[in-house]
């Protein structure tokens, strides 16, 4: 494709810096592969190109072994011997001899632990001497995956490089030179830059479609048969010499490109035309001499053979290869992927073993529910079968994950219905992992005495049968309850049986003694920063492993300590990423609720009261203080922001009753200041030492409240931090609440002009993130404002950047915040 009105893309990416990513979006056919093969022609650097696939279930890692075979040494190793890939990645980015362009296509089409691993090189980035491009559609629906994984990068490595479409005046150039009508070449392709191509390489016809078809249409049976074989498969490898002839006449004719030792179509719009227009009969036959052919070639990737498999309608071709492609995506830690190919033969009579492991591979990709209902149709089985000890095991995976899902009233059940069943044999390992998950939920509870007891009873028959993996458990959930009463040295242990469990190869208890010991010091600890740094430990471990319900589950966990550090923007990014997950309910994104929620209430969005209540749902569903009291505390600012300050007594009520029922000294302390609030009794409590206490432990927001409760300037400084985080709603509450008290002096708010500018925002600048704002896209801006779509792009990527904004949404957030909707 001509690279037409791409100089300032190419000089963006060839000025491209070390240390820097460049991400190349835009909509299909819009140019992304030929400008950036264009560049990576002309670099005289190391260029290591990875392509995602449109398969029904990605590669595993898919575009980290295609750089791995230009790359070669540890990376390569590293991903044969199915090793974590980053080490040797990052070895091989800090090499010395070498400035590498590592550059990603497609990205919309990688598989989870691709774009894990992307997000783990990107947060390094700065510090190697490598390049990253990447390409993607833009066009994507707004919870695609990738928008979490852009939304993690550090802001200040990423150049957006966008492509919009042709301008009128460039189509009109060229379709002058081929002699065509300008008008209808502009009309038929919107600028689009390979219908352009298209349009002016036949006769003007109508949609790409019409096009390809014509073209294979001329193809002789022989040519015409090998393109459609190669539409089905997406690329044509492996060609014999009567084959390439074949190839060659499509070449020829315009219906393939070969590249790379091997041939297919230009574009992924001409292709899935083809495959798109082949008879159900005629795909199915195409997809099965696929199969055939991969067959035949060692170190094919099972993912295509799965693939293929898909669309052949053959139950047992269907059943192996997807069974082989989830193992093989397992042992890399692709769980996601694994649990997919799971789920497309479990009910092809594939046996409880393979539901067990389908149920087992979601609940590490962060899909409690659909691993809850695989382990009660397990469950079942093994019953029916007289197979008691593996029902009573599927039983206590029931608790387990029905306390994921929010349910934790079935987790107790099912825990005591594991506990019966087991108990009916002689003591063995399912019987000690049984007993362990029912201190897990006590000492989820803050039920420390009971959990302390049985988990001491799980850990000791554990350690009579040898049985290394239920004692890690048990000994975990002993130091949590011991963390939670504060005893010294919790802490401690738990990081030492994290390291235990990791040695062991036993990833899913490491990461959770790494987890409990941030979210427990989340409410017991009183240094934020100390907080956080569990937090990135407990993270980075997770991320690295593809563990999607701890990743989950942990942005929430930091966004609600960014929250209360007063880093918004970046406590809203987290949130949002959490939430983008698949699962909806339970106990994964409810901490991502509470943040989102407390900063929604704050700055006085309408989305608040919705959010807000939706936690609470999944909240009470837990019946656990550690879920509860977050959301009374939030509900309890959100009615005080109302004006309402019943409800938000009432809420506070009910958080602090369960706290001082349980004995948790932090929760109560913080709840009885919620309630303090509510109830407009600040003479009752030392603001001073309050402020001075939460600055100690770095809590900003907390302070920010108790200076709201005392003398005139106190109060203004609470006014002047409130501001500044664009928390409208609750200035103007805390206003109210002075004038109330008699406080004389209570300064006004920012107007939305002088908000505007102290964002830096220059006043065409405000006019445009007020239409953004209202949800016009960029061409219905331009329209308003009488500018091109092209300055208007530019003026939002200005916005974003002011505003350290990574989306539009957040965009639109900020302008709420200053006023300016």
């Amino acid at each position: 494709m001509a690279l037409w009105e791409r100089t300032e893309a190419l000089d963006e990416l060839s000025g491209l810096g070390n240390g820097r990513i460049a991400l190349v979006a835009g909509e299909a056919g819009i140019g992304k592969t030929s400008l950036v093969r264009a560049f990576a022609g002309a670099v005289r650097d190391p260029v290591w190109l990875g392509a995602c696939d449109p398969l029904v279930t990605p590669r595993a890692l898919g575009p980290w072994h295609d750089i791995a075979r230009r790359a070669g040494g540890a990376l390569a190793a590293a991903l044969d011997a199915q090793r974590p890939p980053l080490p040797a990645l990052l070895d091989a980015l800090e090499h010395p001899g070498r400035r590498p362009v590592i550059v990603i296509e497609d990205l919309h089409w990688a598989d989870a632990a691709s774009l894990d691993l992307l997000v783990l090189l990107a947060r390094r980035i700065e510090r190697l001497r490598a390049r990253l491009v990447l390409t993607y559609r833009d066009d994507e629906t707004p919870g695609h995956p990738l928008h979490a994984t852009l939304a993690a990068f550090p802001r200040d490595v990423v150049r957006r490089v966008p492509l919009p479409r042709l301008s009128r005046a460039c189509v009109a150039e060229q379709a002058g030179r081929a002699g065509r009508d300008p008008a209808t070449v502009y009309e038929l392709t919107g600028g689009n830059p390979l219908l352009v191509t298209e349009a002016l390489s036949e006769e003007p016809a109508g949609a790409v479609r019409h096009l390809i078809l014509t073209r294979i249409e001329r193809l002789p049976a022989p040519a015409r048969d090998l393109a459609e074989l190669a539409a089905v498969m997406q690329r044509l490898d492996g060609a014999d010499d009567a084959e390439w002839a074949l190839v060659d006449r499509c070449v020829a004719a315009g219906v393939l490109v070969a590249a790379d030792g091997g041939a297919g179509f230009r574009h992924e719009l001409l292709r899935r035309a083809v495959e798109d227009a082949l008879p159900p009969g005629r795909r199915r036959a195409l997809h099965r001499r696929a199969v055939e052919r991969l067959e035949a070639r060692p170190g094919v990737d099972p993912a295509r053979l799965a693939h293929h498999a898909r669309h052949c309608e053959e139950p047992e071709l269907l059943r192996r290869y997807c069974l082989i492609a989830a193992e093989s995506a397992a042992t890399q830690g692709a769980h996601r992927e694994a649990a997919a190919h799971y789920r497309a033969v479990v009910d092809l009579d594939a046996g409880v073993e393979a539901l067990e492991a389908y149920a087992f591979q979601a609940y590490l990709a962060g899909l409690p529910a659909e691993a809850l209902d695989a382990r009660r149709r397990a469950a079942g089985r093994r019953r029916a079968a007289g197979d008691w000890e593996n029902a009573g095991a599927n039983e206590r995976w029931i608790s387990r994950l029905a306390w994921w899902s929010g349910d934790t009233a079935l987790a107790r059940r099912a825990v005591e219905d594991a506990v019966a069943t087991l108990s009916q044999g002689p003591p063995g390992r399912e019987l000690a992992m049984a007993l362990s998950t029912r201190a897990q939920l006590h000492m989820l509870a803050y039920e420390v005495e009971p959990a302390v007891a049985w988990g001491t009873r799980a850990a000791e028959l554990a350690e009579r049968l040898g049985d290394r993996e239920t004692a890690v458990h048990a000994g975990i959930n002993v130091a949590t309850a011991r963390l939670v009463r504060g005893e010294p040295g919790a802490a401690a242990e738990l990081v030492r049986l994290h390291e235990r469990a990791d040695a062991a190869g036993l990833a899913d208890h490491a990461a959770r003694a790494l987890v409990n010991r941030a979210a427990t010091d989340l409410w017991t600890g009183d240094d934020l920063a100390a907080t956080l740094a569990a937090i990135e430990l407990a993270f980075a471990y997770a991320d690295a492993r593809d563990l999607g319900g701890y990743r989950q589950y942990l942005l929430g966990v930091r966004a609600a300590v960014r929250v209360e550090a007063g880093e918004w923007e970046a406590a809203l990014a987290d949130a949002e990423e959490s939430l983008a997950y698949p699962s909806r309910g339970g106990v994964g994104p409810l901490p991502a609720l509470v943040a989102r929620g407390r900063v929604q209430s704050a700055r006085g969005e309408p989305e608040a009261g919705a959010t807000l209540d939706t936690a609470l749902r999944e909240a009470l569903a837990t019946e656990e203080l550690q879920r509860i009291g977050p959301v009374a505390i939030a509900r309890a600012e959100h009615f005080l922001h109302l004006g309402e300050a019943g409800r938000a007594a009432a809420e506070a009520r009910r958080g602090l009753e369960l706290a001082e029922s349980v004995g948790h000294r932090r929760y109560t302390r913080e709840l009885a200041f919620a309630l303090l609030r509510a109830t407009g009794a600040p003479s009752d409590v030392d603001w001073r030492a309050a402020a001075d206490g939460f600055a100690r432990a770095g809590r900003h927001l907390a302070r920010v409240h108790a200076l709201g409760l005392g003398d005139a300037a106190a109060a203004g400084e609470a006014l002047a931090a409130l501001d500044a985080l664009g928390a409208g709603r609750a200035a103007a509450w805390l206003r109210s609440d002075l004038r109330r008290r008699g406080v004389s002096g209570v300064p006004r708010g920012p107007r939305p002009a002088t908000a505007a500018n102290a964002a830096g925002l220059t006043g065409r600048q405000a006019e445009v993130l007020r239409l953004l704002a209202d949800g016009r896209s960029n061409a219905e801006i331009a329209a308003a404002l009488t500018l091109s779509e092209k300055t208007v792009q530019h003026h939002v990527s200005a916005i974003l950047a002011k505003l350290s904004a990574s989306s539009r949404t957040q965009a639109a957030a900020a302008a709420r915040r200053l006023g300016l909707v």
